[in-house]
């Protein structure tokens, strides 16, 4: 389970409840949600998605404590290409 809270202007709090819990701090700016989204979703969106979208390559103890958004695509280079995949299916999902 994901939970999303914004801390202070872009600097977010991404809790992965699993067997382990881990939280990220995570800085998503404007430019990132448009750049990422395209306009489909909103920075707590982006996150949910982003997460998804990692939480599939690797576990939650394997995420950076603290990062900003586009370092994902560093680590994995599929996911400016794949991430509308996981903002659609968010959409439909609530």
């Amino acid at each position: 389970m994901l939970q999303v809270q914004q801390l202070v202007g872009d600097v977010w709090r991404v809790s992965v409840i699993a067997a382990t819990h881990t939280e990220h701090q995570v800085r998503v700016t404007s430019a990132d949600v448009q750049r990422f989204s395209g306009g489909r979703g909103n920075a707590a969106q982006l996150l949910e998605a982003s997460f998804r979208f990692l939480l599939e390559r690797e576990p939650n103890t394997s995420i950076l404590r603290e990062f900003e958004l586009p370092v994902i695509s560093r680590y994995f280079p599929e996911y400016e290409r794949e991430i509308g995949r996981y903002l659609a299916k968010s959409s439909t999902e609530h």
